[in-house]
């Protein structure tokens, strides 16, 4: 597999928010968000292909029981599911953070799901088709129900306006008409987008009452505030 970066670090989102982790960060996406954070593993792609044995040696030497595995998109690749078996026998926790827009039965103690709003998509003109290609796999709904079978997951949507606040209440009201269970929000975490603390105080500013008053989780992206916007952190 197509391997981007491996270090250790704290995760900065989610309901982990603070766990010294192992990232393995796999490097290729069937998506083009405008806003990506991690460029080089979709507009330009980069990284060494690693076998899972040295993958799972890689970790391993970082000594830490969590792990997270994100991408790019992660469960494009079918080894992740053997690496996600091997790093269970040696009793890491695994975190997989995805798009939900591929399903792949892999083995994960967390499956941190991040659907993409209409607003991630590309300029139009992006080379390549991407706007077309982008709208038509960002959604996929039967996916992040069966991703959301065995109750292990969280769900992160990236909010930059109050256009991408209703599109997410909407998508939680479809999603939870669809699965018998319905919706756990204690799972739901709204994320303000920002690349630097100065956009992420400004969109959290409006967006902290929003979620106060549906009974949503505020999910602060404290990896920006603790080390900046920089790889391998």
């Amino acid at each position: 597999m197509r391997i981007a970066e491996i270090y250790a670090s704290l995760q900065g989102e989610g309901l982990l928010a603070g766990t010294p982790s192992v990232f393995v960060r796999t490097s290729g996406c069937n998506l083009r968000c405008h806003w990506c954070d991690t460029p080089f593993t979709s507009w330009e792609p980069v990284g060494d292909q690693q076998s899972v044995a040295e993958v799972a040696a890689a970790v391993a030497a970082l000594g830490t029981q969590h792990v997270v595995i994100t991408g790019g998109e992660p469960l494009l690749m079918p080894e992740v599911a053997e690496l996600c078996h091997s790093l269970r026998g040696d009793r890491m926790h695994i975190t997989i953070e995805t798009a939900g827009t591929v399903f792949l039965d892999a083995p994960a103690d967390l499956l941190s799901i991040s659907p993409k709003l209409a607003s991630s998509a590309p300029p139009a003109d992006t080379p390549g088709g991407w706007a077309t290609r982008h709208a038509a796999a960002r959604r996929r709904d039967d996916v992040i129900l069966a991703l959301m079978a065995g109750d292990n997951y969280q769900l992160k949507f990236v909010i930059d306006s109050p256009t991408d606040l209703a599109e997410a209440v909407a998508w939680i009201d479809d999603l939870a008409a669809a699965r018998a269970a319905g919706i756990d929000r204690t799972r739901v975490l709204f994320m303000p987008q920002g690349r630097g603390p100065e956009e992420l105080a400004r969109t959290t500013e409006w967006l902290r009452p929003e979620c106060q008053a549906r009974g949503i989780h505020l999910a602060h992206r404290f990896h920006i505030e603790w080390f900046g916007h920089t790889r391998g952190t």
